[in-house]
């Protein structure tokens, strides 16, 4: 096989992966706005937590849209920079949480329920676009696809919420969610993190073997 005929199929995927994750940010951000807007009409921390969440899946596929093609080592400081994103959300779901704690009103349950069965098929969907480019593009795409998956287990738990607050009337569990989202999120962020780091090694490491030559 020649050079051009190796190179093809690798161009063609990453045109794909381009495109599948502007479809990725596009839903992400569509519905960030619609779930934002139910989350202070209703006054609930953690779907307002989970709207943030949306914002930083638009913003992790957008950079991943824009770094394809880059170097290792380009795409590892990206990678690191995607970590911190992913944090932002657990930072927002904190705050909210604190400044709600002092007037634990609860949210208005079938709005939160409707909505998080909505939040659950847009990261559904989303889901099934990144798996088969999970590991095409190291630390970015793991980012992507680690943000969706742990939406899907926030939408899951705001659901339960919808049940919980509708039978107890206190807002302590929508609050008390909000802070399980900082909980999910961390580890992601870790993840992402240590996996930029090994491609920048590996990257140094090649230098160091070219250099040697």
């Amino acid at each position: 096989m020649t050079p051009t005929e190796t190179a093809a199929p690798d161009a063609a995927r990453r045109s794909a992966l381009r495109r599948a994750v502007l479809w990725v940010a596009g839903l992400n951000l569509a519905y960030m706005v619609a779930e934002l807007l139910v989350a202070f009409a209703i006054g609930s921390v953690s779907l307002a937590a989970d709207g943030v969440d949306f914002f930083e899946d638009f913003a992790v596929n957008l950079l991943i849209a824009v770094a394809l093609g880059w170097s290792a080592a380009r795409q590892a400081t990206v990678g690191r920079v995607l970590a911190g994103i992913i944090l932002l959300p657990a930072v927002a779901a904190l705050v909210m949480a604190v400044l709600k704690a002092g007037d634990p009103e609860p949210p208005a349950a079938g709005p939160l329920f409707w909505t998080a069965l909505g939040a659950i098929a847009v990261n559904l969907v989303c889901t099934v676009i990144l798996a088969r480019f999970r590991s095409d593009a190291g630390s970015l795409t793991a980012a992507a696809y680690l943000a969706a998956r742990n939406d899907l287990v926030a939408g899951a738990a705001i659901l339960v919420l919808a049940g919980v607050t509708r039978w107890t009337g206190s807002g302590w569990p929508d609050i008390l969610l909000g802070i399980g989202l900082v909980l999910l999120n961390g580890p992601a962020a870790r993840e992402v993190w240590e996996k930029a780091g090994e491609e920048r090694l590996a990257e140094r490491a090649l230098e160091g073997e070219l250099d040697d030559d």
